[in-house]
Parts: structure tokens; sequence; C-alpha cells
């Protein structure tokens, strides 16, 4: 396994910079989710760091090696892509094995090597089937099969579950975490799915126009985020983000600073107690709800706004109904309106 350092990286098409000088330092063994709508940058910057994408300025350094200038098969890294790239006319065998074309091992060897990597990923039994017969989970695997065995200094997936439903989606999420507790490896791992980022991510890096907006552990992010657009984009549902006008009472702006207020739906409780000994009370007509089995979503209009709170399973309000949420001061974000910053809580 190795490190991946980026130093003042950027990406420039024509005379349009889209990568804007970012740094980023990977340890060894570490699992780093680069997180952000599309067009931010993130599979570009993955893409220089697997030699697929010039360099325009900076340094990447995988190990104690500058590979800029190094073609991809040099840096010893394996990368998986969203739509698996896998050989429809091989088996699962000889597409594990293909990860091993430019090895120069013994047949006995590659052998161990694909077997084994059959074996982790739960392949073993349709090891000679063909992909046509297998489910787009197991393809997948089929895919990090093939990078692993190759033994390589870092794995790079970008976006790989993004063609699987739901459920597998969510089993795939399990597996490739549990792989790299099992492998110890450095994984960079692209999407725009915070889910993913924030249950498979030891650090998630969140960016946005070509610039990193911050990084951290996920309950880090989750908990403090540096600006409304990475607390809007990170937990589900969204942010709630409404003026200190609209909130009513004094929240406390610095020289008379115009505030934004943020609450997470699930710290925003709907329910005939709301306004009693609490922070930030809010009322509106309710315009629909979400039964979720423990608890329910409940939208409600406030102004020109449609703000979500939680209610329990066992009362669900009526939409057209007015409702009352409540959020306790510790629950509350506060960013500067015109900057979009967030300011030290309180």
């Amino acid at each position: 396994m190795a490190t991946i350092s980026l130093k003042k990286l950027t990406k420039t098409y024509g005379k349009t910079e889209v990568i804007h000088g970012i740094d980023l330092e990977i340890a060894d063994g570490e699992f780093v989710v680069f997180v952000g709508p599309s067009g931010c940058g993130k599979s570009t910057t993955l893409r220089m760091i697997a030699g697929l994408e010039e360099v325009s300025g900076g340094e990447i350094r995988i190990g104690d090696r500058v590979v800029n200038e190094l073609d991809p098969k040099q840096r010893n890294i394996a990368m998986v892509f969203q739509n698996y790239a896998i050989y429809p006319h091989m088996t699962v065998r000889e597409n594990i094995a293909i990860g091993l074309y430019t090895q120069k091992l013994d047949k006995a060897e590659k052998a161990r090597r694909v077997e084994n990597a059959a074996e982790i990923l739960g392949l073993t039994k349709f090891i000679d089937r063909r992909p046509a017969a297998l489910s787009g989970g197991q393809r997948q695997r089929v895919a990090m099969g093939r990078a692993m065995v190759r033994d390589p200094a870092a794995f790079l997936f970008d976006e790989p579950l993004s063609n699987l439903d739901a459920q597998l989606r969510a089993q795939m999420r399990i597996e490739i975490k549990a792989l790299h507790q099992r492998l110890g490896s450095t994984i960079a791992y692209v999407t725009h799915d915070q889910v993913e980022a924030m249950t498979m991510a030891d650090r998630i890096v969140v960016m946005k126009d070509g610039h990193i907006l911050q990084q951290g552990r996920p309950m880090e992010i989750y908990s403090n985020p540096v600006d409304v657009f990475t607390a809007r984009f990170i937990g589900t549902p969204s942010m709630n983000v409404i003026s200190s006008g609209q909130a009513g009472g004094d929240f406390g702006g610095d020289g008379g600073t115009p505030l934004l207020l943020g609450v997470r739906p699930q710290d925003l409780h709907v329910g005939p107690e709301a306004g009693e000994g609490h922070a930030l009370s809010l009322s509106g007509p309710v315009t629909a709800v979400e039964p979720l089995g423990p608890e329910t979503l409940v939208h409600f209009q406030l102004g020109d706004d449609t703000v979500i709170g939680t209610a329990p399973a066992t009362e669900i309000p009526e939409v057209g109904s007015t409702v009352t949420a409540h959020a306790g001061k510790a629950h509350l974000h506060r960013f500067d309106a015109k900057t979009e910053k967030a300011l030290e809580r309180r």
C-alpha cells in the first residue's frame, strides 16, 4: 500500500481552469471519498491520479514517487469504473486474470491470485460462468477482483455503484468497506452520493467547482459543516436553511451581520410541546408527509420556503393542517448570510 499526495494540483482545458490548485494527503491504508455534485472536479482529480488525465500544474506523488509523467501502468494503481469494463465472452476466472496480463508471474501464482480474489469476493462458485449469467453486483465484484489480483499500491473507484439498484448499492457499500478493512488498502473513491460517502469513508473530501470546501471524518463534516453548501449536501434529508428574520428572535449576528440558520430535519421536532423552552420555533401549513416507519418527515411552508421536520410515527399530521416545530440551541447552525460561511457554534 502507499500514500497519495496532491500538491497545488490544477487542471486546465484550453483557457478554462477546472481544478484550482488543490492540496490533499491520503494516508497509507486510508479510505478517502471525494463527494460533490456533477461537474465539481472529483472524477477529473481521480483520473489525474490514475494517469488518465494530464496534469496541468502541481504534483502527484504515490508513495515516494512523483508520477506526473508516468503512464497509468507504471503507477501501480488499480481503477474500478462504474461500467464494470469486463469482457462478455470471457469467464469470471479469465476476466479476473486479465489484471495480471502484464505481470511476469508463473502460471501457478497467477491461478492462486485469481482463486484467492474470487474467494474473498464470494465469486468462487461463479468462477467459470460468463458475465451474462451474473447480477450487476457480481459483475462489479469481478471488476474489483481484476483490480485486486495486481496487488496495487492503491485502489481508485470512480462511481462504481451508480449503475446498481438501491438494494444492491446498499449491499455493495458494506462489501467494499469490509474488503477495505480486510486488505488495509489505500482507497480513493469518487461518488455524488453522500450516503455512500457517510457510510464508507474514513475521511470525506467535499468538492465544488474544482475546489475542496471541507475534508474530515464523516461525523465531523455532518456536525460542523464549514458552509451552507456542505451543510445541505451532507445529510439526508438536506439541512433546512432559513434567514434569521424568518426564524424570529435574537440569534446573535456579530455587529448586526445578517444570518442564515441551519437545522437538520431530524433535530426539528414537530409536536404540541414546540416553542416551550426551545431556541427555535417555526409554524406553517403542511404541504406533504413522508411516513418512514420509525418516524414521519413533515414538510411545511415557511414564507416562500419549504421546511422539513420530524414527527413520531404515530402522529402523522394532515396535509393543509398547521403544525409547529421546535429545535434546541445545540442543534442550530449559524451562517453569514453574505458569504454563507459557518460562524462559531454557541
